[in-house]
């Protein structure tokens, strides 16, 4: 199985820190972003990943030469100038060699279990939507009761974790987001899956407040 990380964005809302630094080298606990996804994906059998990158594309791969691991073969598909999730996989599918791969957005940290997306091809991991405050429980203008962030019953939200087939490589947009292209294109059409998972641990990296909650919150 190979795995794409898509790792092309410019995380303007971590600077100062991405004024120096690319996304995937934002340290969370002392380790970058990057590094935990290798890992993460070395502990899924994965031993082919393909780092599709953009933005100071040059310095991950100055960070992870020298680092690689022997039982993973890390290859680049660097962009030159934005192409969007779509178009970013759709360059690096010359390097995609089997019938299925797995990808995973540049700035996601999870435990998220891979093998159960492989169930099936064009299969989203989905997790529970979660509020960003607090939530009040009232009567009136009585509260009844303070709840930190709450999971809400019944609605689920794209995790950035995908297992897709080969095939699809075909329907992808030279330019643009596969969310906003050939997800609803197949979704209509009933070719999209999902593969839900409860109580899992999953941070996207946009915010240093984003930075804060994953590493204060990590089990691995």
């Amino acid at each position: 199985m190979q795995a794409v990380i898509l790792a092309g964005g410019r995380g303007t809302r971590l600077r100062p820190i991405t004024d120096l630094v690319p996304k995937p080298l934002v340290p969370i606990n002392n380790r970058p972003i990057i590094e935990w996804q290798l890992a993460y994906l070395k502990g899924a059998g994965i031993a082919d990943v393909i780092i599709s990158s953009g933005y100071r594309s040059r310095q991950i791969e100055n960070f992870l030469r020298g680092k690689g691991d022997c039982d993973i073969r890390i290859r680049y598909s660097a962009e030159e100038e934005p192409l969007g999730t779509g178009g970013a996989i759709r360059k690096a599918a010359p390097m995609i060699t089997g019938d299925s791969f797995v990808v995973i957005n540049g700035d996601v940290i999870t435990d998220i279990d891979i093998l159960r997306l492989q169930k099936r091809a064009n299969c989203i991991a989905a997790i529970q939507l979660r509020t960003k405050f607090g939530v009040l429980d009232t009567d009136g203008s009585r509260v009844t009761d303070f709840l930190e962030k709450q999971v809400i019953d019944g609605i689920w939200m794209n995790a950035g974790v995908y297992h897709l087939s080969a095939d699809i490589l075909e329907d992808l947009p030279a330019r643009g987001d596969i969310e906003k292209t050939v997800f609803p294109e197949y979704a209509r059409s009933g070719r999209l899956f999902l593969e839900r998972f409860h109580d899992v641990f999953w941070h996207s990296i946009d915010s240093h407040k984003d930075m804060d909650e994953c590493a204060k919150g990590m089990r691995m």
